[in-house]
């Protein structure tokens, strides 16, 4: 589990997405600290997510790594 910690998350979100409220409850359960960040208050990350080729939320990134929506299994194979 603190492997688990070392790497750092950031989850890109917005306040009607239903997934993003599912990505931010796996993380509170499983005990990883992220810190969120609402696209719809931060113009320039919602570009970030774009450029990454995300076009919707949630977006998470895990290290340098790059999730498009509430991929379950990329979200663990990354915290890995």
């Amino acid at each position: 589990m603190s492997e688990k910690k070392m790497k750092k998350v950031v989850l890109f979100t917005s306040p009607t997405c239903k997934w993003c409220k599912v990505a931010k409850d796996y993380f509170k359960k499983e005990g990883v600290k992220f810190k969120e960040i609402d696209i719809t208050k931060d113009p320039k990350a919602a570009k970030d997510c774009e450029r990454h080729g995300c076009r919707g939320v949630p977006v998470v990134l895990v290290g340098s790594r790059w999730i498009c929506g509430f991929d379950k299994n990329a979200i663990e194979k990354a915290l890995s």
